[in-house]
This record gives structure tokens, C-alpha cells and sequence, in this order.
């Protein structure tokens, strides 16, 4: 008996599923920066966690707003959440979180 073949045939599966994922977290991404970059603002995006939380950097003056935070929250996650609901958060990996 091969275990090795069918531990390979599901992390390809998964990793797949994640590439589909991380395609779609983007696509929505890229409808959000236009509204980031208009306040001289912007997104990038940069990876997906096994727990299914994003993770974005945010550019600009997205970086240094005092507002960050509830952009982050209210207009990024909800919307990501919103159309990927496996997603359980989006995280700025530069936003200090005291």
C-alpha cells in the first residue's frame, strides 16, 4: 500500500484550493484599492495563513491614518468576509496593535 502518493494527491488538493483562495482574496482586493489609492492609500496583498486569516500590508497614507484600522476592519475584512466567508479575518502586518 502507497500512503505516500495519497498524502501527496491531498496537500496538492489543498494547495489548489488555497491557489483558488488567495485568486479570489485578490480579485477583491483589487476592487478596494481604487477607493485606498483616491486618500493616497493603498493595499498589497500577502499571504493567506492556514487559518484562513489574510494578511495585507497597507502603503501610503494608509500606513500612517490614524483611521487605518477601521478601514482595515470595516471597508477591507467585511468585504472579504462578505464574498469568502471561510476567511476569518484580515490582518495589516504593519499596524501596530498595542
Amino acid at each position: 500500500m502507497q500512503v505516500v502518493p495519497l498524502i501527496k494527491k491531498n496537500k496538492s488538493k489543498k494547495m489548489e484550493e488555497n491557489t483558488e483562495l488567495q485568486r479570489k482574496v485578490e480579485g477583491i482586493i483589487e476592487q478596494i484599492r481604487p477607493y485606498l489609492q483616491n486618500d493616497g492609500g493603498d493595499i498589497r496583498f500577502v499571504n493567506i495563513t492556514e487559518d484562513n486569516i489574510v494578511n495585507v500590508e497597507l502603503l501610503g497614507a494608509c500606513g500612517a491614518c490614524p483611521y487605518s484600522t477601521m478601514t482595515l476592519k470595516n471597508g477591507v475584512e467585511e468585504a472579504v468576509r462578505k464574498a469568502l466567508p471561510e476567511i476569518k479575518s484580515v490582518e495589516a502586518i504593519n499596524l501596530n496593535r498595542d
